[in-house]
């Protein structure tokens, strides 16, 4: 069994840093097996960035100002800022995904087994809400996989906090991450054809590696990823020959109400594809007095989101998005041009 483990907000810090690094390290090899939404080849650079972001949250901070004893709110503050420089659909999940681990971690000094089930159920119910059509055989299932067994293992131990038990559950998240990659290639037809499992559940199951490495103070399991198909270093780049995907992908951030919100889904669903549309943050002007207007404070509240788009043109979407607020950070980028971490921001786009 572990021998060291650590699951306060320090471990939560090694744990972003081991995921950017961990992602940096394999993002050639995500992009290369990236099909799906489209094989736009990006997935490991948009996973990469983002996390980069995510870990980057208190590198400029004194440890004066950082929350010390609370995992949530480290984990909240670094998903607010995934959030807003959050790069194509894996990239704005795994911002989701972090965001709403968060919240049941709120006020607590350490994770266990109770709180970690807890948080990767609420991310995997966030997750997929998001996604206006979500799709199984990506990174929602694999974080689903994950929340589940950790949640039964939870339940077998009858919300055993203890250290131990943290480590059983982290186990069974991971094992059951890796069964549910495998099984990703037999459920969309198009990894099926190219013989390759999916990039972004990959991505996650190497995220979720580097939760039970940092917290357990054990190596990653590089054997996790033998005989995965496509992700040998020798197996073929699998966008050869493949024709260009068409369109562009739009992504903003902007402040809106929950009506308004669900008005712009709707009108971007009409418009194109793989919509997301998660909140970054707290909501303001929300009546906090707990009197009879709460109801109709709640649905007049402006709530900052993030909105991602894949979209035939940029206009139609971006003229939608101004319509109905005022956005800000709006990128264009072209679908068949993947990105390169090396590149600023609107480099292979354009900002509006």
């Amino acid at each position: 069994m572990q021998t060291k483990i650590a699951a306060n907000t320090h471990a939560m810090k090694r744990w972003l840093g081991k995921a950017e690094t961990t992602l940096g390290n394999h993002s050639d090899r995500l992009n290369a097996i990236n099909i799906f939404p489209v094989a736009d080849g990006d997935t490991g650079t948009n996973l990469y960035l983002t996390v980069r972001a995510a870990a980057a949250a208190f590198a400029d901070r004194s440890t004066v100002d950082e929350p010390v004893n609370d995992v949530g709110a480290v984990l909240s503050e670094a998903g607010r800022v995934a959030m807003e420089q959050a790069r194509g659909n894996s990239g704005t999940l795994f911002a989701v995904f972090l965001c709403a681990m968060a919240e049941p971690l709120a006020g607590h000094p350490r994770l266990s087994a109770p709180l970690l089930a807890a948080a990767l159920n609420r991310a995997q119910i966030r997750a997929w809400s998001a996604l206006s059509e979500p799709v199984p055989g990506t990174m929602l299932s694999v974080l689903e996989a994950a929340a589940r067994a950790a949640g039964e293992c939870d339940t077998a131990h009858n919300g055993d906090d203890s250290n131990q038990a943290l480590g059983l559950a982290l186990d069974a998240a991971v094992n059951a991450a890796l069964d549910a990659v495998v099984r990703t290639e037999d459920q969309l037809a198009p990894l099926h054809a190219a013989r390759v499992v999916d990039a972004g559940g990959v991505g996650m199951l190497l995220i979720l590696d580097c939760l039970r490495s940092a917290v357990l103070g054990e190596e990653l399991q590089d054997e996790l990823l033998d005989g995965l198909h496509g992700y040998d270093l020798q197996d073929p780049h699998i966008h050869a020959g493949m024709p260009d995907d068409d369109g562009v992908e739009v992504m903003c951030t902007i402040s809106l109400s929950p009506l308004a919100a669900a008005t712009l889904r709707q009108r971007l669903d009409e418009l194109g594809d793989s919509v997301i549309m998660s909140q970054v943050g707290a909501p303001a002007g929300r009546n906090d007095a707990g009197d009879d207007n709460d109801d109709e404070d709640a649905a007049e509240a402006s709530y900052r989101w993030r909105v991602h788009v894949h979209v035939p043109e940029a206009e139609p979407a971006v003229a939608v998005i101004r319509s109905l607020g005022d956005p800000t950070d709006i990128s264009v980028s072209q679908l068949s041009m993947p990105r390169d971490p090396g590149f600023p921001a609107g480099q292979h786009g354009h900002e509006y």
